[in-house]
């Protein structure tokens, strides 16, 4: 054999030799990968806002209805037979999530021709947010103020204002 083959032969060997320590040294390992799907986040009404039953006077007015409940009447306009109540939400969705919900900034109420504008809408939740329960449940109170003109006509007023629940 010359030293020419010999170099070669050694030199597939070694090459042989390193291609088996190499393939030794790899390590394989399984990643983990997960997903959580969110129960879809609803709302429904379950008792509407109503300002009650009031009288208009000769001065403009307002009716206020606290989200926690109570209104409070000012200007010309006077109760007259109450049945204010603040509106109520039931949300449901993924248990322990946070959530946020947003209101129209204003509404009509309208009877025929007529009509009064409803605004500085409120909720019983800190900044717009509050945080599901441990079965996924949350109520949301709301209440407003309604914008009563001198002489307001008298009638049967009704609307709707759009709410919305986000997570």
């Amino acid at each position: 054999m010359s030293y020419t083959t010999k170099i070669s032969a050694i030199a597939a060997v070694a090459a042989i030799a390193l291609t088996g320590t190499q393939a030794l040294a790899a390590n394989a390992v399984s990643g983990s990968a997960s997903a959580t799907i969110a129960s879809p986040i609803s709302i429904a009404e379950t008792t509407g806002l109503s300002f009650g039953s009031v009288t208009a006077g000769t001065t403009a007015g307002t009716v206020t209805v606290a989200p926690a409940g109570g209104a409070t009447y000012g200007g010309g306009v006077t109760n007259f037979g109450g049945g204010a109540v603040p509106a109520a939400f039931l949300v449901t969705g993924s248990v322990n999530t946070a959530y946020s919900v947003t209101i129209d900034t204003t509404a009509t109420l309208s009877s025929g021709a007529n009509s009064m504008t409803v605004d500085t809408f409120a909720t019983n939740l800190t900044n717009g947010a509050g945080t599901l329960s441990a079965t996924g449940t949350a109520t949301v109170n709301v209440g407003a103020t309604l914008n009563v003109a001198a002489n307001q006509a008298a009638g049967a007023y009704s609307g709707t204002y759009n709410i919305t629940v986000n997570y």
